[in-house]
């Protein structure tokens, strides 16, 4: 039996490399199977929108903050790979009881290398996840080298409307917003801040960021925005590229260097 810990510090015991595998986070259901796992995985959550393929053909087992306990159970797995932000502790709890459950808790890129890192050992796909990390190392690298070459923009993330929902500090997205050279106008507040039209004003954003995803804002959002903030430009920006911590971060260096190409006009 080997013993593993996870990203909460827990102790996870397994008798072998597991095969059946339960993914609760969509991040790191795209993760396995970039990981080459695709025969390993026998559920996810009705989130896990990629690969499409899975998404299609794997058991959906409810959503991250709302799992179906009993169909898990029916699936048997040896392993249910989680997030502490995205999964609630309750289910947690209760799961925890039948099977084991490997928690990630990400905050940084560096957080990120190390959850794939013992997704790899925890796996035995060690080659596979040590060549993802460099990827993934190697498309950072400019883009964190050449962030200081613009002004950094006060910027507002907005993830929710009705109520409005930024990103604050102690989030992945504040993380990425910092790595394209941006500001965080929220920077001072904790995790998903909940704001008043009054209270945007007076962080007097220069750059509002309206993200696709948990809320998919679209154009008619962005119109909403600029006539309520006139002088401050505003963008609808892709999510999953801001918030999903897993193999789809290797598209984020390209996205963010040419959302930065796009700013360029007003620094």
């Amino acid at each position: 039996m080997s013993l593993f810990h996870d990203q909460m510090n827990r102790s996870i015991f397994l008798e072998k490399p597991p095969l059946r595998i339960v993914s609760i986070v969509p991040s790191q259901t795209e993760l396995l199977f970039d990981l080459g796992l695709g025969d390993r995985v026998v559920g996810i959550t009705k989130f896990c929108i990629h690969p499409h393929q899975w998404y299609r053909q794997k058991k959906r087992i409810g959503g991250t903050k709302n799992l179906n306990i009993e169909q898990i159970k029916q699936l048997k797995p040896d392993l249910i790979i989680g997030n502490k932000e995205e999964n609630t502790a309750t289910d947690i709890i209760e799961l925890e009881q039948f099977f084991p459950v490997w928690m990630s808790d990400i905050y940084t890129l560096q957080d990120v290398y190390l959850m794939i890192n013992s997704i790899g050992q925890l796996l035995d796909v060690a080659q596979a996840s040590q060549e993802l990390i460099y990827k993934m190392q190697t498309a950072f690298k400019e883009i964190e080298d050449t962030r200081h070459l613009q002004k950094k923009l006060k910027t507002l993330y907005f993830i929710w409307q009705d109520p409005y929902m930024v990103a604050a500090q102690n989030t992945f997205i504040d993380h990425v917003l910092k790595l394209a050279g941006l500001d965080n106008a929220a920077s001072h507040l904790q995790r998903y801040p909940t704001l008043t039209k009054n209270t945007i004003h007076a962080l007097e954003p220069e750059l509002i960021l309206l993200s696709s995803e948990p809320y998919p804002f679209k154009q008619k959002h962005l119109q909403y925005f600029s006539n309520l903030y006139e002088k401050v430009p505003v963008h609808i920006v892709d999510g999953e590229l801001f918030s999903w911590y897993g193999s789809r971060l290797l598209q984020t260096p390209a996205y963010l260097k040419k959302l930065r190409l796009k700013l360029a006009d007003l620094t």
